[in-house]
């Protein structure tokens, strides 16, 4: 429900913060054949108040028998503990795990939506001959 504000917040006052995924995804009728891929920093903890959201969703999943995967930082949170799948980014320092976890997170999305047999379309890059053109241009007049 990320993509629709209004949708989000709607949810979020009437049902509850902890609860909007976990009830968007009944309503888009989540299945054992599913996958719910989570990106998260900290991967949520019911015990620390954290991500309540992501475990609810998490919960819901296991149950339904849905495959779980998450890319996640620090310890892994409840997402390290019951996915199928998990890769948990080190933190190389503390005070930047967020940052980390967020460019790593960022390298698999795209490695996984530009993966040949995962993508529709061929992607639409800039011509790059145009750019060794412009860039031995620069050069000359240097």
């Amino acid at each position: 429900p990320t993509d629709n504000v209004s949708e989000l917040t709607a949810r979020i006052n009437d049902e509850g913060w902890s609860s909007c995924y976990a009830n968007w995804l009944r309503g888009s009728r989540l299945r054992s054949d599913d996958t719910l891929f989570v990106f998260s920093v900290g991967g949520g903890c019911l015990e620390r108040n954290i991500s309540t959201n992501i475990v609810e969703s998490l919960r819901l999943a296991a149950r339904i028998g849905a495959t779980i995967v998450g890319v996640v930082g620090r310890d892994g949170g409840y997402t390290a503990q019951v996915a199928d799948a998990c890769v948990v980014v080190p933190t190389l320092s503390a005070d930047t795990v967020t940052p980390h976890t967020e460019s790593f997170q960022a390298i698999i999305w795209h490695l996984i939506v530009s993966h040949p047999r995962l993508k529709r379309n061929e992607a639409k890059w800039e011509e790059t001959s145009l750019l060794s053109a412009e860039r031995s241009f620069s050069i000359a007049m240097a």
